[in-house]
């Protein structure tokens, strides 16, 4: 039987691995949604839509008979975790409210989360990290929010749900608030540019704790497995490379992919410093022949915050290996490859 994906956030670092994965896979259809849209093209259809919009929701997405599947990745940053409620679970609303009632065929729904479920955004949390942990915290936080709501929707209904909690997503999507590979790599090509060392910036004592991530590719497998599994039907599972490291161990290995010296750690914030370079990123553009601008390659903020972990981050990843979910990726293999890919691309000189 013909599937029909329907991912929100399809042009996110999330949610365009994902299309690109549903494309190797010759029973399945794509329809994309985001802001900004995207170019269709055989299997792969996108609508450009605002979510946040319910009248625009109900204009452009109450045709769609055929969705099988429904991939939840979208996300809009807000200041601060209490602000960060209303817009997101509007969005997940007004695309449930729209298409769950027509999409007669439907048979699962994939919510995107993170480990802000286990408290993650507020300092040191236990570790690793188990699924049956979420929510124990008190601050205001839309990841735990949209699941209640998908459950208490998915109640007496035949589709079931899933919720995916990667740790921090390594991808070369654009455009993207939180994508820390590009980021290091667009700091890298700066101090290379400068004749600077490569030096950590964040905070001491996160140069030596333990930290993980989750592959973009990798993700996408998890998450149509996840949605095609009955019995992982209705559960919430950590997705990561399978892999942990330490920043100290991580810095030289990219210092030498860019041929640059590493050098004892320099705290300082990224979105202080960063923004006044953009006037060297258009002197690179222009010798190197790079392809895009200064605000489309970093989110120096989503730097300053990763870095500032000064405790252990990392989950338990067996929950999904126990079902039969068995992937893994090496992560410095991991980000060499994404810089390759943003070189051959014309993102980094």
């Amino acid at each position: 039987m013909k599937k029909v994906a329907l991912i929100a956030g399809a042009q996110g670092v999330i949610g365009k691995n994902l299309a690109d994965y549903l494309m190797t896979l010759e029973d399945w259809e794509v329809i994309g949604l985001s802001r900004r849209g995207g170019a269709s093209s055989g299997r792969l259809t996108h609508i450009a839509v605002d979510l946040l919009d319910r009248a625009d929701t109900e204009q452009r997405l109450s045709h769609l008979p055929t969705v099988t599947h429904i991939f939840y990745t979208a996300y809009v940053d807000k200041p601060t975790w209490e602000e960060l409620v209303a817009p997101n679970m509007t969005m997940l609303q007004n695309l449930m409210e729209v298409v769950e009632p027509v999409a007669t065929q439907l048979q699962h729904v994939s919510l995107m989360q993170g480990y802000k479920v286990y408290g993650a955004h507020l300092g040191a949390f236990t570790t690793p990290a188990k699924e049956s942990e979420a929510g124990k915290h008190m601050s205001a936080d839309f990841n735990m929010d949209q699941q209640h709501y998908l459950e208490a929707l998915q109640a007496g209904k035949s589709w079931s749900w899933s919720a995916i909690r990667p740790s921090v997503v390594g991808g070369t999507a654009l455009g993207n608030p939180m994508n820390l590979a590009l980021l290091i790599a667009t700091y890298a090509s700066i101090a290379k540019e400068m004749g600077a060392p490569l030096r950590f910036p964040g905070k001491p004592g996160a140069y030596n704790k333990i930290m993980e991530m989750t592959d973009a590719g990798l993700l996408a497998k998890a998450t149509v497995w996840a949605s095609t599994t009955p019995a992982a039907a209705n559960q919430a599972f950590n997705i990561t490379n399978g892999d942990l490291f330490r920043w100290e161990a991580m810095w030289p290995e990219i210092g030498a992919y860019f041929g640059l010296e590493v050098e004892a750690p320099l705290p300082m914030s990224l979105n202080e410093v960063m923004p006044a370079k953009a006037g060297l990123w258009e002197k690179m553009k222009a010798q190197h022949g790079l392809l895009y601008d200064y605000k489309d390659v970093a989110s120096w903020g989503f730097g300053d915050f990763v870095f500032s972990w000064d405790f252990d981050f990392f989950a338990d990843g067996s929950k999904a290996r126990r079902l039969g979910f068995h992937e893994y990726v090496d992560t410095i293999q991991m980000f060499l490859g994404i810089f390759d890919e943003l070189k051959r691309n014309k993102v980094i000189p």
